[in-house]
């Protein structure tokens, strides 16, 4: 999939996937709609919604890391800019119908390059510039030893009657 081309829930994924230092889970929300993640950003926590490319607010997060940014062109057609970020591989340009939108593509073009894969629409966890999937059951952490009533060790047990 072009970067050039994203939009909506694909670009707010690949946006929280290029946040490796900020997010530590990305799941969906609204049967699949819109994009949540866990993660937590210079001291302030985050726990829902990530929605950048309809909301100025939320994609403050990714101005916050611009290096430079040039905006080469903004009209009734849309805008281009180019962009360098911190965490990225240098500066990168895009395009996009709004500045916001040729912002958002500027910063994934810079950690990923012009091409991504299709959204990975399971829970993730981020490792760095990697993804794991994760299930439910692991969301809160790895469980080693869950206790079992047919008695595991390791078990307390009632005393027999």
């Amino acid at each position: 999939m072009n970067v050039a081309d994203l939009t909506g829930v694909a670009l707010d994924y690949w946006v929280a996937r290029s946040l490796h230092d900020f997010v530590r889970e990305i799941y969906f929300t609204d049967s699949g709609e819109t994009v949540s993640i866990r993660g937590n950003d210079r001291g302030r926590p985050w726990d829902g919604r990530f929605t950048p490319s309809a909301s100025w607010a939320t994609a403050a997060v990714v101005l916050e890391r611009v290096r430079r940014l040039d905006v080469r062109e903004q009209n009734e057609r849309g805008a281009v800019c180019v962009a360098e970020f911190e965490g990225g591989r240098g500066a990168a340009e895009a395009r996009g119908e709004s500045l916001r939108i040729a912002m958002l593509r500027a910063f994934v073009a810079s950690h990923f390059g012009a091409v991504v894969d299709d959204v990975l629409r399971e829970r993730q966890a981020l490792n760095g510039m990697t993804v794991e999937t994760i299930s439910e059951q692991t969301v809160g952490g790895v469980v080693e030893d869950l206790p079992r009533p047919d008695g595991q060790i390791g078990d307390i047990q009632s005393p027999p009657r």
